[in-house]
């Protein structure tokens, strides 16, 4: 080849490297933000995002990652801002979720930022095992530490998940918020009356406020005690403080892309369960699409759970919470009767709510609407009509095989009853 055309051909060439080279940073750019944590998570257990940095400092993070190692435990520390319309629609547990499927499942622990800014927020794979939900929730309410800052915090969540006993800490650290507030007496004197009816509104105030900061952390706990035979669930702290149907329904969106790209990803030579998380991703599909309710969209994350059990290999591990799966991860099954019955049901219950069965409390339930209008509690609808009712969210059949939830949605009982309901 003559020296003329060498030239060109040079010069075409390393413009074309120029331009894949400027390219780099825009494709990296284009990462999206779990990619980018998850990338980080596998250096250090310890993700910090820039708007956090000046509460923890690179050195805090090196020591907080140092502590992480030597307790042995899969924990995994992420702060980031969580805003409404963000790739996490601002929830922590989507955040937490989307970040436990990526890092490829089993066991694993997740300190985050919770849906305010203001708290941190524990989640957990398999639920309670550590208790470290309870553990991280209780940093907030313990003395030497709920005005501190966020190092000294996450430091503390991580000293209490490793010792082990986060219901026990959490129950000492709100027992005064179970303490009832003594009713104000007669204010004696005429012009004492007033700045009484003044002090005793303050005080109610304050009551309340520190009740409703309790309900915000007991969210996933599904803990507060039930004033009536069944009480309407907190089901909006587990979906992330909402109050909002259409937040859960996001959030299950989440969590069924998340198991869809978790089964696509898997190697069926290596995971026994692949089918039956396919089914479980494929039941949970129908259902979100037909959903029609909260009722329905917890049936999506019990068929998610499922099938997220699947694939780890966790094939008898519990269900979700039979009196609301919104509670999650069952603690333990327990023999219930309900109101006004003599049959009795062995049921999986989260923690709190297996302590109401055991104290002869009414348990909160996630209610349905009855073919009248009425709010009842879902179990009660008529099991032709549900399958929720019919199944118990998982509790009440076997986790595989044609009367599981998913087989009898692959035989189109959920499709018949959303047809009844039209």
């Amino acid at each position: 080849m003559s020296s003329d055309r060498k030239g060109p051909i040079a010069a075409l060439v390393a413009a074309l490297v120029l331009v894949l080279v400027s390219a780099l940073p825009a494709a990296a750019a284009t990462a999206s933000p779990v990619d980018v944590i998850v990338a980080a998570l596998r250096h250090s257990p310890v993700y910090i995002d820039p708007a956090y940095t000046g509460s923890v400092p690179p050195a805090d993070q090196r020591r907080l990652a140092a502590q992480i190692k030597a307790t042995g435990l899969p924990i995994k520390v992420v702060l980031i801002p969580l805003v409404k319309g963000d790739s996490f629609n601002g929830d922590s547990a989507t955040l937490a979720g989307l970040v436990h499927s990526r890092l490829g499942g089993g066991d694993m622990i997740a300190i985050t930022t919770d849906s305010y800014g203001d708290l941190l927020d524990g989640t957990e794979w398999p639920y309670g095992k550590h208790q470290a939900q309870q553990a991280v929730s209780a940093v907030g309410f313990l003395d030497s530490t709920k005005n501190a800052g966020l190092s000294v915090r996450l430091a503390k969540a991580i000293a209490l998940i490793k010792q082990g006993d986060g219901d026990a800490v959490y129950d000492k650290a709100t027992a005064r918020f179970d303490t009832p507030t003594p009713a104000p007496g007669p204010v004696k004197g005429g012009g004492g009356s007033a700045a009484g009816v003044v002090v005793a509104l303050v005080v109610a105030v304050l009551v309340l406020a520190g009740l409703g900061r309790l309900l915000l952390v007991r969210r996933r706990r599904g803990g507060g005690t039930a004033a009536e035979p069944f009480a309407f669930p907190q089901a909006v702290f587990a979906a992330g403080r909402a109050a909002d149907e259409d937040e859960l329904r996001q959030r299950a969106e989440a969590e069924v892309l998340s198991l869809g790209e978790a089964v696509q990803a898997a190697d069926p030579a290596t995971v026994p369960g692949l089918q039956r998380a396919l089914d479980a991703y494929t039941a949970a599909g129908t259902v979100l699409d037909g959903s029609r309710g909260m009722p329905d969209l917890a049936g999506v994350l019990a068929l998610v759970s499922s099938g997220r059990d699947a694939l780890a290999g966790h094939l008898d591990a519990l269900p979700l919470c039979f009196f609301d799966p919104l509670h999650g991860r069952a603690d333990r099954r327990v023999t219930w009767r309900p109101l006004g019955r003599r049959d009795q049901l062995d049921v999986a219950a989260c923690a709190s709510c297996a302590t109401a069965v055991r104290d002869h409390r009414a348990p909160e339930v996630l209610t349905g609407t009855a073919a009248d209008g009425r709010r009842v509690p879902y179990f009660e609808l008529p099991p032709d009509s549900s399958v929720w009712a019919a199944t118990g969210y998982g509790s009440l059949v076997d986790a595989d095989g044609p009367q599981s939830m998913a087989g009898r949605i692959a035989r189109g009982d959920f499709s018949q009853h959303h047809r009844r309901r039209i």
